[in-house]
């Protein structure tokens, strides 16, 4: 008989602690400055390309905030970010 070689059995490795998560926010994140400005603009019944034309940045930016504020807001549609926006406080109506 030969000897059989023996595999040396895998060490259990000393697992680390699990890193702590932060809770999950349940409210959205406030509006930043910008998104507020945007908000505002759209109110008024301005079109995407003149908010940036107005504001001298990319219309992929003025989209860009307008999806970040649907997000935050949990919203699908311009019409639901306005009345969201209205019931939160978020717009000064004049």
């Amino acid at each position: 008989m030969s000897p059989v070689a023996k595999t040396p059995k895998p060490r259990a490795k000393a697992s680390a602690p699990d890193p702590v998560l932060p809770p999950r926010k349940r409210r959205p994140e406030a509006l930043t400055t910008r998104e507020q400005e945007i908000l505002e603009l759209i109110w008024t019944g301005f079109k995407n390309k003149e908010i940036a034309q107005r504001l001298k940045i990319s219309v992929k930016t003025v989209e860009a905030h307008r999806a970040n504020m649907m997000k935050k807001i949990r919203v699908s549609n311009t019409a639901q970010l306005l009345k969201a926006a209205i019931q939160g406080k978020m717009l000064k109506l004049r």
